[in-house]
């Protein structure tokens, strides 16, 4: 998935405003986030974008810190303030890549991963930026704790098909695969802006 969004005179001074939410150097937290936080829990979600999906996990879950990390400021720009009017306590966000992930977190820091609908570079060169290929994967198994959990959701199917490939490859454990996420009316979960836009059009959801 792609946001189109348009750079914005203002953005960066804006994102940078919330210092409350937003955590501008965190190389420094390394492997002292839970004393940071104050939480034994931690969530992380790569690609948080417009935020609703990590604004509703921390509004839901008020026991585990959530983080959401995003490179886009003029996105993130709209989970912040989306956080900010909600006045939740357990979320902040790192405007930042996601390739120095294992510069931020420590062995064994992270609880859970989210993933969801990822950007799929369809281009076989591009494929090392995808954030299921193994070079990814290894850095999250690094920072996940032992039974720690990747939730990946996507529309694409030739990603779908990448990702099982790469997560098998990598030794980890694959376990509640869906086709069609919603065919089973009793699952609930929580979705992102991109799921609700497209929802009701009967779009297949592979996780």
């Amino acid at each position: 998935m792609k946001y189109e969004t348009k750079k914005k005179p203002g953005s960066k001074e804006k994102l940078l405003g919330y210092k409350e939410l937003v955590i501008t150097n965190p190389q420094e937290n390394k492997g002292k986030w839970k004393e940071y936080l104050g939480t034994e829990k931690i969530h992380i979600e790569l690609g948080t974008g417009r935020g609703k999906f990590i604004n509703s996990l921390a509004e839901q879950n008020g026991e585990i810190f959530h983080i959401g990390i995003e490179i886009k400021e003029e996105v993130l720009l709209n989970a912040v303030e989306k956080a900010h009017n909600n006045s939740l306590k357990n979320l902040k966000f790192m405007w930042t890549d996601i390739n120095n992930i294992d510069e931020i977190f420590d062995t064994n820091e992270i609880d859970r991963i989210y993933i969801n609908f990822c950007d799929p570079w369809p281009k076989t060169r591009h494929s090392r930026r995808r954030l299921t290929h193994r070079s990814f994967l290894e850095k999250y198994k690094e920072i996940l704790k032992s039974d720690g959990e990747i939730h990946f959701k996507t529309d694409n199917e030739e990603l779908f098909e990448f990702s099982l490939n790469e997560i098998s490859d990598s030794n980890l454990k694959l376990k509640d695969i869906y086709l069609d996420l919603y065919r089973d009316k009793e699952i609930e979960t929580t979705k992102t802006e991109y799921e609700e836009k497209f929802i009701d059009l009967g779009k297949k959801y592979l996780v």
